[in-house]
């Protein structure tokens, strides 16, 4: 009688659990690869942004404040005008400017329609598909909106520097607590007495408008500030957050919360950008008051410790 050769179902069941483990160690390392990718493509979005922060200041001799109500650099009509509209010529969006109206508050004309215009240097390889965001809840003097397109979203905000009552009350105060860019602020390099490497201009805040607690969505909690990339009232000063984000202010100082604290979906820690353009990966196990100093431009704090 003929011999039938190949496999028998036990051999057949070896080989698959074996293929089968291989893949489940080769996975984790091709998401860590993946993800090393995608943080290192955010570094590359916020030294642009850095960039722009510069050729800015090469033009009008200071840094764009985070957010204008008044009359400034870059903002004649003294509209309500974020940092963004004000230095997209200078990465490459000279077009995108030319649509928007500084003679209007950016919710107001044809602003919304050119706030849904997706710029992805605004935006990190690393956040979840995101819903469409088609209205906001008010902030005054902004009523509620509903808006003719999806606003287009950003994951990287300015830090206006450190709430004194959060963090220290003693070493902090209002002369002493804000960083680069705040709120109708004209900083020029002359006043970072810190130092323009050792200080913070924008981090990540990744996610907005949506809420996140701890990478989970929260669909309950409204959010009226980050709302797109035209948004000038999203920058924040540093607070800090309990373990599980559930309050303001806590040892914690990013990942824990996305509403107004810094935040990321990179494991570990977040990206942050300096004044002089230069980019960091900083742990999330960051001690508060050392990553608050580096929130300041002129607190005269001497961090000791390392950044792990």
């Amino acid at each position: 009688m003929m011999q039938r050769r190949g496999f028998t179902l036990i051999e057949l069941l070896i080989v698959i659990s074996i293929i089968g483990v291989l893949v489940a160690l080769l996975l984790p390392a091709v998401q860590s690869a993946r993800e090393a990718a995608r943080r290192a493509h955010c570094m590359s979005n916020m030294r642009q942004l850095g960039i722009s922060l510069q050729l800015f200041y090469d033009v009008h001799g200071v840094f764009p404040a985070s957010g204008w109500t008044t009359v400034g650099a870059g903002n004649p009509q003294g509209k309500f005008v974020g940092w963004r509209p004000l230095t997209l010529p200078y990465i490459e969006q000279e077009n995108l400017q030319k649509l928007y109206d500084f003679n209007q508050n950016w919710w107001e004309g044809t602003n919304p329609t050119a706030a849904g215009v997706p710029v992805l240097t605004y935006q990190c390889p690393s956040v979840p598909t995101r819903m469409d965001v088609l209205s906001a809840i008010a902030k005054p003097p902004r009523p509620a909106m509903d808006f003719p397109v999806p606003i287009a979203p950003t994951d990287y905000e300015a830090i206006m520097g450190v709430q004194p009552r959060s963090i220290d009350p003693v070493l902090y105060n209002q002369s002493n607590r804000f960083s680069v860019m705040h709120r109708n602020s004209e900083v020029t390099f002359g006043s970072i007495m810190d130092g323009s490497s050792n200080t913070i201009a924008i981090v990540e805040c990744a996610g907005r408008p949506l809420t996140y607690r701890l990478h989970k969505e929260q669909w309950d909690i409204p959010n009226d500030q980050g709302i797109g990339w035209a948004d000038s009232e999203g920058p924040f000063s540093l607070d800090g957050a309990t373990a599980d984000g559930s309050a303001q202010v806590g040892p914690h100082a990013m990942n824990k919360r996305n509403d107004n604290e810094p935040y990321s979906f990179h494991p570990s820690g977040s990206n942050c950008l300096f004044a002089d353009a230069h980019v960091s990966f900083i742990n999330e196990a960051v001690n508060i008051k050392t990553f608050a100093a580096m929130c300041t431009r002129a607190g005269g704090e001497v961090v000791t410790s390392g950044i792990p």
